[in-house]
């Protein structure tokens, strides 16, 4: 029984280290809590066909599945460091700080840390560790402190009568060699006692993970507050209105652009940051660049803006997988920057061929220069979808490069840019073995009819969207059970940054059959039916679909 309560106090030390923990990283900052410490520095640890393979099953939930799964650690450590308590209460209070310490360690180590992200594990671990060690001198019946014993002077010789303090009791006195009674009877075990304790306890910790929350919730409705302040000027050069019949409008299709709600997320932040934008600075320098900048949010927004449509791919994405969207977005060009702070492409004599951005939670995206200063539409977004960036997709601002892949081009909560060459520098991804340099690779992918699905017999709209960002797409074709190419109808194209929809009319017989389409970009490259993984470069291969028409 004493076990199972052990077990229960590891449990609510856990709990209240947590809790405290929660309450002090909601006063300094919520990117030092030790779950969100802990699961950054397990992210970056995590091998990448680890973080491909959780991209891929768990989506944008991975994160959740994360720190699910480090309290679920926790909850067994906690489980077994009480039972050990019950006999051991020191050793369990030190197990508990133990833990702290390696939080407190993995904060501190976090590539954006700050001097002081080390103290909410900490103080979360010395709550628990006194919390579990009080349990569990309870448990074992121990005394918290030594028993005090009143002093006893010798007794007097015979003949002479004791002092009344001097007198011991009859049944106090212990025979000749004897350990008092007090030091050798150790003290009942409490159940009452034990009870009120524990539940006072979780009431407190309870209490003090309310208030942090509390605490982080205020935070987060002023800075979304602050955020729906802000009203984007009017684009110098908006985008043109879509062309009519960019959405073919095919039931179960996509639609052309992508809501914002459904936009997917890929990226290694816990903690959403939520970056004040009156305080926000942007610093250029580094190779080339003559003239270093440092710029606010609203010089940003003063500076000549730009308004695009432009299709996002993350590398991660599987074929025929959907981490992909359009968006209309909001920025300043990004080559204007780097030509007024003097910085000269490799092609034209530059001595930088890689432009690294760095994001507030410290992760790091590097850029060809070339790239970045052809003449394409890379800019420094404020806005998406006709709003202020959402918070999730890299408020205040965020870098984006057509025709790349996101890992080295989509820099989210942006704050400095560094010019530096790929020989001196690799950036996050680039250390987990994905390639410098990632041009988006042509794709098709079929929306409808869904795999597995039963389509009625007759015609059937085989249909779906098409992408090579900055290439275009020139023809998109669709074959039945390894038959014959049939070419599909294309949507109008918006612009060559963009995903293209197609479609294609089956007649449809009854029987299990495979669907398969292929995309040509506007070079002429036709996709290859080669299947590749994500890494190191992205996903190559055909998309198929199995259906059964009855």
């Amino acid at each position: 029984m004493r076990a199972v309560l052990g077990a229960v106090s590891g449990l609510l030390a856990a709990f209240a280290a947590l809790c405290v923990a929660e309450l002090v990283s909601a006063l300094l900052r919520p990117e030092a809590s030790p779950v969100t410490a802990v699961g950054g520095a397990v992210i970056d640890r995590t091998p990448t066909g680890v973080k491909d393979w959780a991209i891929r099953n768990f989506g944008t939930n991975d994160k959740l599945v994360l720190q699910l799964g480090i309290l679920v650690l926790l909850a067994l450590f906690a489980l077994v460091i009480g039972a050990l308590s019950v006999p051991y209460p020191l050793l369990g209070a030190l197990g508990v700080l133990a833990f702290g310490i390696l939080g407190s360690v993995a904060a501190a180590n976090r590539p954006a840390a700050r001097t002081t992200d080390f103290v909410p594990s900490l103080v979360g671990a010395l709550a628990g560790a006194v919390l579990l060690y009080v349990l569990g001198s309870l448990l074992s019946a121990r005394r918290l402190w030594p028993p005090v014993v009143p002093f006893r002077r010798t007794p007097a010789a015979a003949g002479t009568a004791p002092a009344a303090d001097e007198t011991p009791a009859a049944d106090e006195t212990p025979a000749a060699g004897e350990t008092p009674a007090a030091d050798r009877t150790p003290a009942p075990f409490d159940r009452r006692r034990f009870v009120v304790l524990a539940t006072a306890a979780a009431a407190v910790s309870a209490g003090a993970g309310v208030g942090g929350r509390a605490v982080n919730a205020s935070g987060n409705r002023e800075a979304a507050a602050a955020r729906e302040s802000i009203r984007l000027p009017r684009p110098a050069s908006p985008a043109r209105p879509l062309p009519k019949g960019v959405d073919l409008g095919v039931k179960g299709m996509f639609p052309f652009v992508t809501p914002n709600r459904d936009f997917y997320r890929v990226d290694t932040a816990l903690v959403v940051p939520k970056v004040d934008a009156d305080s926000w600075r942007l610093r250029l320098h580094g190779k080339g660049v003559r003239r270093e900048l440092e710029i606010g949010y609203q010089d940003l927004l003063r500076r000549e803006l730009i308004e695009r449509d432009i299709t996002l791919t993350c590398v991660s994405n599987e074929v025929g997988g959907k981490y992909v969207g359009t968006a209309r977005w909001i920025g300043v060009r990004l080559a204007d920057l780097l030509r007024e702070a003097g910085v000269k492409p490799p092609s034209e004599g530059g001595p930088a061929n890689q432009l690294v951005a760095r994001s507030v939670d410290g992760m790091t995206l590097g850029s060809p220069v070339d790239t970045v200063m052809d003449g394409r539409d890379a800019m420094l977004a404020v806005g998406m979808n006709g709003e202020p960036l959402p918070f999730d997709h890299g408020f205040p601002v965020r870098m984006l490069v057509p025709g790349l892949y996101g890992y080295v081009s989509a820099c989210k909560w942006l704050k400095e840019l560094e010019l530096t060459t790929f020989d001196d520098f690799d950036a996050y991804w680039v250390r987990k073995s994905w390639s410098r340099e990632a041009p988006i690779k042509t794709q098709a992918r079929i929306d409808t009819p869904r795999p597995f699905s039963s389509p009625r017999k007759g015609t059937v709209a085989v249909a779906g969207v098409a992408w090579a960002q900055h290439r275009g797409i020139a023809k998109v074709e669709v074959r039945v059970d390894g038959g014959d190419w049939q070419r599909a109808e294309l949507a109008t194209e918006a612009n060559k940054d963009t995903w293209r929809q197609w479609s294609w009319e089956w007649p449809a017989t009854s029987g299990n059959h495979t669907l398969e389409a292929r995309a040509t970009d506007g070079e002429g490259a036709t996709q290859t039916s080669r299947r590749q993984g994500t890494v190191p470069d992205g996903a190559t291969g055909w998309h198929s679909v199995v259906v059964t028409v009855p």
